[in-house]
């Protein structure tokens, strides 16, 4: 039974985010403004060019549209409440969007860890049994995979909120950072559940350490077969297949240990709060700039779309 002497109706919170820096809340707005615009422009017209070019109707590209789809939902899940507490004045968020907030916050967190990993195998099974790639990665087996990943984000996310649900909160509440995220509204509790936490714990880590351990495992065999390679122009065009996801994951999972590694304590709120806006803003947005820049079907794809207007007019 979840212990509460109040309605979930009455409990607030308060985003502080960076509001002990009022001369950077104007300065920080246009800053994120644009990081979202490019973020959603950016991964919406990844999305539309793997669909519209047949080139990319790859199980590399099918799984990195749905990056992008997650990217996009993410920072859509973050971005406008930062903004808008950088503005006005009211910095509240009641109970129920706030667990709504960090629901899917996790479950796109979780599932782009589980989507990482898949791609990294993906880039396995091209580079070490290329013969075999096709059957292995089969539209069905691809499908299936992504299934399982989704699942696997919704049950974490689950869980996650359920170990929040079994806990009291007081009526005003203020947490240090712009978003509802795990330690935060913990902190703010007053009723303890060491199981919950302790699922918490084992869950979280096993999500990123599972992960991690499938991406570092590929990469190994990965390195090994290309330094295996005779020839230098076919190391060179296995290394480029991979280099893309490598910087992506490199990222991803750098910034997730980096935030295991910054102590609780109050003198590190600054550094958490500026590692969880290059986690949940910044990294969205680099993405599909990543997997852009470093691919030649994409880049032909957007310079054949800009010159459409021109032709329309020319015509």
């Amino acid at each position: 039974m979840r212990k509460t002497d109040r309605n979930e109706s009455d409990v607030i919170f308060i985003l502080l985010g960076f509001s002990d820096y009022p001369e950077l809340q104007i300065p920080l707005f246009l800053i994120f403004l644009v990081i979202y615009v490019i973020t959603v422009v950016g991964n919406l017209g990844m999305i539309v060019i793997i669909k519209i070019n047949p080139k990319l109707h790859t199980p590399m590209y099918f799984f990195l549209s749905h990056l992008s789809f997650l990217d996009f939902c993410y920072s859509t899940t973050i971005a406008p409440k930062l903004l808008q507490i950088l503005i006005v004045e009211d910095k509240t968020i009641s109970f129920a969007p706030c667990i709504i907030q960090y629901s899917f916050a996790v479950i796109c967190v979780v599932t782009e860890a589980f989507l990482l990993a898949a791609m990294a195998y993906d880039r396995f099974v091209a580079i070490c049994n290329p013969l075999l790639y096709a059957l292995v990665m089969s539209q069905k087996r691809c499908s299936l995979m992504l299934t399982g990943v989704y699942t696997w984000g919704i049950i974490s996310s689950i869980i996650f909120i359920y170990s929040l649900l079994v806990r009291s909160f007081s009526g005003t509440n203020i947490i240090n950072n712009f978003l509802c995220e795990y330690s935060a509204i913990v902190s703010v509790s007053f009723c303890e559940s060491h199981l919950m936490e302790n699922i918490f714990f084992i869950l979280a880590n096993f999500n990123t350490f599972f992960t991690l351990g499938i991406v570092l495992t590929s990469y190994i065999f990965i390195f090994i077969t290309i330094l295996k390679m005779k020839s230098a122009s076919g190391r060179s065009k296995a290394f480029s297949t991979c280099a893309s996801h490598l910087t992506g994951v490199t990222i991803f999972f750098g910034t997730i240990l980096f935030l295991y590694c910054v102590p609780t304590s109050k003198s590190s709120w600054l550094l958490v709060r500026v590692s969880t806006v290059f986690y949940a803003v910044v990294i969205p947005m680099l993405n599909p700039l990543i997997y852009s820049l470093r691919n030649k079907d994409v880049k032909e794809t957007i310079r054949k779309l800009m010159e459409m207007p021109v032709r329309w007019c020319s015509g």
